[in-house]
């Protein structure tokens, strides 16, 4: 490596939301070497070492580099793009005609690192008329998005930073991380005596071993752990009535269900000495500020979603929100599924009332219509086009109030919505993971037909591996987009090569922070691999053998897009109101129009141009705060310049701890804390089922426990793992002397899904009858001279069955299960 020879580029990690932001050394097509991005507004430099390996993504045989297309005995077959898409276009258009567009089915997202693609995958969703979707949040989070939409309507976080007690819930940030350089704050707050940390953890994991009080549940005991802290809160008044009386409603009925809790009783059954319980809940009482994050382990585990609902009862019932080192709520550049805003009551129109909106809006779509036309003919008219530009910024101020800001899920939390087979609850837009196949392998006639995969690899992540590949190949048709041949590829009819994360524009949707909240467009730093394609290309090509867009609204757009900003704007809201479908196909719109006016390697960036107007009209003040200012399009496109210009991250809204209550949804900005359904939960839990272990299953595995060299399954190369290469079982010595098994032996693992050869690691972090394996191995890697495999895949002994109750996730982490010797 000739240092001489090096060039220097900023970028972000892609493995895990924090997406910090890196500096790279690019040795001709490879990484040289990686560090902590010190320019970048979230991160300020630190990185964990997981980043130090991304190379291994960047490079390897595991890259695909062309079209294929599976035969009939199984095997694939390398063919062009043209015929690809050919053929995927025709058979989704002929799915779409003889089933309903509602038949196919979107999986993916983009994971850690690239969301653009996704974001343009709403264009041909749209198209095509489908209406399911859901990605990996489906097995994770949901549960929490559907409390957080009920309490107050958003997603909250904590500032850690400033928090006097830190409350971690299922979490071991040490290696998940969550939050800005995670591992430095956790070890300053050990050190210091005025701080205090609180971790719930079945295990002494590494930041368990930090903590000042470690209440070590049963594994999938929380509910009974969590019900006894807030009874401990009530019961000693340890509450803040000033913030509940001026902030809550529904207190009186919570109040009186905890004071029933009989906290000697609970504390038997999660198995934490009462005293230690008692002593952490009055640790978090008397605290001047706390912070809580709950994560996988107790979103992957029995009672789910009724602990999401009780983790949040020690802060809000202790008056830990909207001030320095408490939680918050805050914007988004995009918004996420889950949570929502716009909680205000609308009144129920007479029918006069809706034939004088009808004559209106009738009347709004033929001058928009007349507009849309306007604009583009004058801008193509020598003398005119000086004018143009002012007429289009007065047309924006009247348009823009019409449509709207940007879409988001109701302040409900969703879950109105059901599946078309089994019913099951859709929350925040997202199927549940563990009903997916359920909802293909049956003969009902609403059944899916067809499964879209963008940069993802459910056969790999979901439960039951063996059942979703079942479900894979009873469709019609099924298309994955990625970049290598994962477990989920090789169950497709075509598979589709796309561009990596670092030879194309992207950037994620993870903007979690406050006051300052950060989005990084990342610009590509290599040439895509010959014969790969970035997503937007992918999906655009489609979309223009559908004929989605007619010819004649698009030339239209280009040309107004070459005219200026605000003539294009003016254009598009035009169209947008005449034609009110045009919003849903705008990320591929903005692709095929506004997309010419930008370099042809960051043509994939059209969509943020939307994105920024829209965050602009939801966040003005909080915008303008950020440094972007004016009226109509302005601020919308002095951010969109702004982050397309940096390479690094950009502040895209600043706040005050004043301004924090503006992003609670509900009108009166007060938190609802009663859920019904989950309220009764609590109520029943002392006569509730506690333990799913069995003689035949004595143990409880946690299937995909963080680990220093874990991540996600977009690095294959077994080689990334310094550490813990095969990924060895974690057990409590006392599970493994009975059966004559010792630390390094091999064992079988064995569950009611399967069962696994592995290797045995004897842990003091361990409790008894708790197991773990690490999450994202048992994945295929080319090697050159056949394939090789590291680790147990964890999905191959999970099955569906077991999941919770309101958000059918699964439990991962709560997994009967034995061992025997070999």
């Amino acid at each position: 490596m000739n240092p001489k020879a090096l060039t220097t580029k900023n970028s972000a990690c892609v493995l895990c939301e924090c997406n910090c932001g890196i500096t790279l050394d690019i040795d001709g097509g490879r990484i040289a070497k990686i560090r902590g991005d010190k320019s970048h507004p979230a991160s300020a430099g630190y990185t964990c070492e997981k980043a130090m390996r991304l190379d291994l993504y960047q490079n390897g045989p595991h890259r695909i580099s062309g079209p294929m297309k599976r035969q009939a005995d199984g095997t694939y077959a390398e063919i062009d793009w043209d015929t690809a898409l050919d053929e995927i276009t025709a058979k989704l258009t002929g799915i779409r005609h003889q089933y309903g567009g509602e038949t196919i089915f979107f999986y993916g997202g983009g994971g850690q690192g690239n969301h653009l693609g996704s974001a343009n995958a709403v264009a041909l969703r749209a198209a095509l008329g489908s209406k399911f979707y859901s990605n990996a949040l489906a097995q994770e989070k949901t549960g929490e998005m559907w409390v957080d939409g009920k309490l107050y309507g958003g997603h909250t976080k904590g500032d850690f930073e400033n928090a006097e007690v830190l409350v971690f819930i299922g979490k071991n940030p040490w290696q998940s991380h969550s939050f800005p350089r995670a591992r430095p704050l956790l070890k300053a707050v050990a050190k210091d005596p005025e701080k205090s940390m609180v971790v719930v953890d079945p295990r002494v994991s590494e930041t368990a071993a930090l903590a000042d009080h470690h209440l070590q549940v049963k594994p999938g005991r929380d509910a009974w752990l969590i019900a006894a802290m807030v009874a401990v809160l009530v019961q000693e008044k340890l509450v803040d009535q000033q913030f509940i009386a001026d902030h809550t409603t529904g207190f009186e009925q919570v109040r009186t269900v905890f004071t029933n809790i009989d906290i000697p009783g609970f504390a038997a059954i999660c198995g934490v000495p009462e005293e230690k319980i008692r002593s952490a809940a009055r640790r978090i009482g008397t605290a001047r500020s706390v912070c809580v994050y709950e994560d996988l382990g107790t979103q992957q585990a029995p009672n789910s979603t009724l602990v999401s609902y009780m983790n949040k009862m020690p802060w809000i019932l202790t008056g830990n929100f909207g001030r320095p080192g408490t939680m918050f709520l805050h914007s988004s550049f995009v918004p996420l599924a889950g949570g929502g805003a716009g909680g205000a009551t609308k009144k129920t129109p007479t029918p006069l009332q809706r034939v004088q909106k009808r004559a209106v809006n009738k009347a709004i779509q033929a001058g928009a219509a007349a507009a849309a036309t306007l604009f583009p003919a004058a801008a193509r008219t020598p003398g005119l086009r000086s004018v143009v530009e002012p007429s289009a910024r007065a047309l924006v101020e009247t348009l823009a109030p019409l449509l709207g800001g940007p879409p988001q899920v109701s302040n409900s939390g969703g879950g109105a919505r059901r599946t078309p087979v089994t019913g099951a609850r859709i929350i925040g837009g997202l199927i549940p993971c563990n009903s997916i196949a359920e909802e293909i392998l049956t003969d009902h006639p609403k059944r899916f037909r067809a499964m879209w995969l963008d940069s993802t690899n459910p056969a790999h992540s979901l439960p039951d591996s063996k059942r979703f590949r079942a479900a894979m190949r009873a469709l019609d048709l099924t298309v994955v987009v990625d970049v290598a041949f994962t477990e989920t590829a090789r169950n497709a009819d075509y598979v589709l090569p796309a561009a990596s994360q670092f030879e194309k524009p992207e950037a994620t949707f993870f903007n979690f922070e406050f006051p300052h909240n950060v989005f990084h467009l990342r610009k590509p730093v290599f040439e895509p691999l010959p014969g790969t394609m970035a997503e937007p290309e992918i999906y655009a090509r489609i979309l223009r053998r559908m004929n989605a867009v007619d010819e004649a609204t698009l030339t239209k757009l280009r040309t107004a897009a070459h005219t200026g900003r605000d003539t294009f704007g003016a254009t598009f809201m035009a169209l947008s109101v005449a034609q009110p479908q045009i919003a849903n196909l705008a990320p591929y719109i903005l692709y095929e129009t506004f997309g010419e006016t930008l370099p042809e390697r960051m043509r994939g960036a059209a969509v943020l141009w939307g994105a920024a107007q829209m965050c602009a009209a939801a966040n003005p003040d909080a915008v303008a705060r950020a440094g972007f200012t004016g009226s109509g399009l302005a601020p919308g496109n002095a951010l969109f310049d702004k982050i397309f210009d940096s390479d690094t991250g950009v502040v895209f809204t600043s706040d005050t701890w004043d301004t924090v209550w503006n992003y609670v949804s509900r009108k009166d900005r007060r938190f609802t804390i009663v859920i019904d359904d989950l309220l009764e939960e609590v109520n029943n839990l002392a006569t509730a089922r506690s333990s799913w272990t069995t003689d035949e299953y004595p143990l409880v595995l946690a299937a995909g426990e963080r680990r220093s060299f874990t991540a996600n399954t977009i690095i294959r190369n077994p080689e990334w793992r310094r550490r813990d290469r095969d990924g060895a079982l974690r057990v409590n010595a006392d599970d493994v002397a009975m059966l004559g098994i010792s630390d390094g032996d091999r064992a079988r693992l064995v569950t009611s899904g399967g069962s696994a050869e592995v290797l045995i690691e004897v842990s003091d972090m361990m409790q008894r009858g708790n197991i773990a394996l690490p999450n994202g191995l048992g994945v295929d890697f080319p090697d050159g001279e056949g394939t090789v495999s590291a680790g147990v895949a964890p999905n191959e002994l999970t099955t569906a069955e077991l999941r919770d109750a309101f958000a059918g996730t699964p439990w991962h982490k709560y997994v009967p299960a034995r061992l025997e010797a070999i």
